[in-house]
């Protein structure tokens, strides 16, 4: 007598028990993110690291417009009033680090729009973003083999670079090992 296959699992149905609740939200994410033109929702999230500290604390990507043409794309940003200026001087830096995370040049234009710190209506979120937690500091030994391993690199810069990379890395590598960094 054969046994008939076991019916295949829903996909509403979780199959791993918890699960981490970007992973639940991840299509609902990325359909709102692409209905304002996000394609890339790193441009969200990170906004603070693509577009520097000082710049992220004034600005806001707002939405990413197409063109009928299709000759690249525009980049809105919120910008708050008496900083606009400043803002729009660096805006081909600006857009040269919003396409590294594109990868290719999607972004054409960038345009400013002046508002309030706290949008245009009472009660939104302010601009500033939520400070970032103090990282653990890497023992002594954790920050020489680091040093040791990024010193062949020439360039200064992406030798600090690698040497925060290579602390990062040893420093996560110990933890889960169970001992103490």
């Amino acid at each position: 007598m054969a046994r008939t296959p076991a019916p295949l699992p829903s996909a509403s149905r979780r199959q791993r028990g918890f699960e981490p609740a970007c992973g639940l939200m991840k299509e609902q994410i990325r359909t709102a993110g692409e209905s304002r033109g996000f394609a890339v929702a790193r441009l969200l999230t990170h906004w603070p690291e693509i577009a520097g500290e000082e710049i992220a604390r004034a600005t806001r990507p707002v939405k990413v417009g197409y063109g009928r043409e299709g000759m690249g794309a525009t980049l809105t940003l919120l910008v708050s009033g008496a900083l606009a200026p400043i803002i729009e001087m660096q805006k081909e830096k600006l857009r040269e680090r919003v396409n590294a995370v594109y990868g290719y040049a999607a972004i054409s234009r960038i345009l400013l729009t002046q508002t309030a710190a706290t949008g245009f209506a009472e009660g939104q979120a302010e601009f500033t973003p939520a400070p970032k937690p103090k990282a653990r500091e890497p023992d002594a030994a954790t920050a020489a083999e680091a040093h040791r391993t990024a010193a062949p690199i020439r360039d200064e810069g992406l030798r600090a670079a690698l040497e925060a990379l290579a602390q990062n890395v040893l420093t996560r590598r110990k933890s889960k090992e169970g001992s103490s960094p």
